[in-house]
Formats: C-alpha cells, structure tokens, sequence
C-alpha cells in the first residue's frame, strides 16, 4: 500500500480510537507522539547540517553563468512563491474561522505515561550556519575528507528518514488523532484539513500561471502553450509523488517549449533538486491555517512570516528527498521561528502528507518555467562543459 494510503488509514484508526477514549489506550498513543516527536527534533539539525553541507560543496564544484542563473532563479521562485502563498493563506484562511471551524482549546491535555526529554545536539540556527560555513569551505579548499564525511552523514540521515521516519508516520499521525478525537476537537481539524487543501492547490496552481506568463513574456512565447506543454509532467508527478521519477517526462516536454537540449539536460535535473516552489506554498499555506485554528497562537503578520519564508526557501534548496522530506526539514525553523508546538508540528505534518502529490506536480511543473527563463538568459554562453551534468540525486516529493 502506498504512503498515503497508509496515512488515511492511520487517520481513520486513530479518530476510532479517540472516540472510544479508553484512557490506557489513549495514554499510550500520547506516549507514542511524545517519544517520536522528541526523536524528530534530535535528527532535524542533523538533516540540516548535512544535507546543505553536502548540496553546496557540490555546487561549489560547478561554474559557469547558468548554474548561478538556475539556482538564483530557483530561489527567487520560491520566495516569491512563499509570499504569494502568504497572501493567498492570509486573505482567505481567516474567513473559515466565520463558518465555524476554529479549533477550540477542549479539555485539559491527556498525560502520556511518561516523559522523555532528548535534546538536540544543536540549535536549527546553529547547524543552518555551520552548514554554510563547512560546505562553502569545502567548496573552496576541495577537502575529499570532509566532503566524504558530509555525504556520509547525509545518506546516514536520509537512511533514517526512509528506514525509520516516514514509515512510522502513519503511527505517528494516527496518536495525533488519537488525542484529538478524544479531546472532542477532530472533526473541526478534518473540516480544516479539506478547505486548507483547496486552498494550497488553488495557490499552486495560479503560481503556476504566474511562472509561465513571466517566462512567456521573457521568450515572446504564449504562456498557456507552455503551461499546457508541461501538463504530462504535472500529472507524471501527482502518481509518482517524486520530482526525480519525473526528470525524463519533464526533459520531453521542457524541450518542446523550445528549451535548447544542452540546457534542458542541465537545469531540468537541477531543479529537480533545488527548486520546491510547490512544496514552499504548502509549508506556508499549512502554517497559516494551522496559527489560525489553534488556540495558542495568533495570525502571523508580514513581518513574522517574510525571515521565515526567505529562511524556508534556503533550507528547501536542500531538503531530502523522501516523502515528508520537505516539511521534516523546515519543522526547525518552524520551531524556532514561529513557536510551533508538538501538537502544530505534527498536524503540519499530516497536512504536508496529504498534500504530497500535488506539491511535487507544481515543483515540477514550475521546473519547465524556470528551464525557459535560464535557456532565455544563458543563449551563448550555457556554461556547460562535457559532462558538467548534473544528476539529480534526490527523489523529490511534495516535498
């Protein structure tokens, strides 16, 4: 069965569960999201700290005037990406809360059995700036050790998100439920979960048209026709879930937009890696609606959310590629910066989750905007040399 199969089905068990509210039962699923969520904010700094050492010692590696167009046009669409999510979340989220569906504080807070502290070895902040400094460092000084150690330690971590993580999520997410069934407050969280979805894919999806007309009106091309020529890769990636299962349908249909080869076979399997403009709308549209409903927090304003969405869109750069890999590496900042609570971060990410297929369909979608951009502004000069190609080496999600 599928990952979101499996998440729907932990869902459903653990609303039947909280419903029941037998009180050991109960106690032990708090225990539960206790434990695992303390063992996600240990690993978060590791992802960060090793994926972004990892990524920039490689592109480091690399030079030319297209690889710093694709990568500063990458990062660009997704803070503008962040920022339009924002003034979509922000006008139309705090209009749900009139239909009734704010989430309530409810009864007192059911104790686990016991607690267990695990705290990290860093700080978000701490391993976010020594990930600069040590992979612009081994950009520099072409240190083999210490590149070795950094992949290393990121196919350690990546090992643990796949081995270990994501495949415990659906328990994970079920405890969630679990609590909130029994607290009396899931059905408004459900309610909250289907609007906040229309609202992120609606988002998406005139990002996308955003995307386009900018890289039409660059190229003198029709942005429709070029927004319609990447439809195979959109719905490619709604099934595979994965930007990097895509690459081949979307070098196909980035060449049709009259992307010459050399680019194409040069920025489509880069953005596959750095560019998450889908994923960073549904971070943020998840972000708003979840301060929006819970109790203990209120609407962010624009100045809460412009360092964190500028924040998000580095930290997506080197996100892992696994499902839930996106929103596992901005749970940091999202702590850090804006305060989440365990009970936050873990509906952030069930909402994530959910919304996999669809976050991963605008990432790549939005790749052929940005392929047309670059092919626009490296004519003569591709900076590509042989087989200076870069293989994507992560499998994307909605991430």
């Amino acid at each position: 069965m599928k990952l979101i199969g499996k998440l729907v089905l932990g869902i459903i068990a653990g609303i039947l569960i909280g419903l029941l509210n037998i009180d050991p039962v109960t106690q032990l699923f708090v225990t539960i999201k206790g434990l695992f969520g303390q063992f996600i904010g240990f690993v978060i700094p590791f992802l960060i700290l090793f994926f972004i050492v990892s990524g920039i010692s490689k592109l480091g590696d690399k030079s030319g005037k297209m690889v710093g167009v694709t990568v500063g046009t990458a990062y660009l669409s997704s803070l503008l990406a962040g920022l339009f999510a924002f003034a979509m979340a922000i006008t139309f989220i705090p209009l749900l809360s009139n239909e009734g569906t704010s989430v309530a504080g409810g009864q007192e807070g059911i104790e686990p059995f016991f607690h267990f502290e695990i705290d990290p070895v860093m700080g978000v902040l701490t391993a976010l700036v020594a990930a600069f400094l040590f992979g612009i460092g081994i950009a520099k000084t072409k240190s083999l050790t210490l590149m070795r150690f950094s992949d290393e330690g990121k196919n350690i971590i990546d090992m643990v998100l796949s081995k270990v993580i994501v495949p415990f999520l659906p328990i994970y997410i079920a405890s969630i439920f679990v609590e909130l069934a029994a607290k009396g407050e899931v059905f408004n969280i459900l309610k909250v979960f289907g609007m906040v979805l229309l609202i992120g894919v609606v988002s998406q999806s005139l990002w996308l048209i955003i995307q386009f007309s900018v890289a039409g009106a660059l190229t003198k091309q029709n942005p429709f026709v070029l927004l319609k020529s990447m439809l195979p890769a959109y719905f490619t990636a709604i099934g595979t879930m994965s930007s990097a299962a895509t690459i081949p349908v979307t070098l196909e249909q980035v060449k049709k937009n009259n992307v010459k080869e050399e680019v194409a076979d040069f920025v489509v399997p880069l953005c596959a890696t750095i560019h998450l403009s889908g994923s960073v709308i549904t971070i943020v549209v998840n972000t708003i609606a979840i301060m929006n409903f819970l109790p203990d927090f209120a609407l962010p304003t624009f100045g809460n959310m412009l360092p964190f969405i500028a924040m998000l869109s580095v930290i997506m750069v080197a996100a892992p590629g696994v499902p839930g890999g996106a929103v596992m590496a901005a749970v940091g900042i999202l702590t850090s910066m804006l305060g989440f609570t365990e009970l936050a971060v873990g509906l952030i990410i069930a909402l994530h989750m959910t919304q996999d297929g669809f976050g991963t369909a605008a990432n790549i979608t939005g790749d052929g905007a940005i392929s047309t951009i670059v092919n626009k502004f490296s004519e003569g000069d591709s900076g590509v040399k042989g087989n200076e190609i870069p293989v994507a080496t992560n499998d994307r999600e909605a991430v």
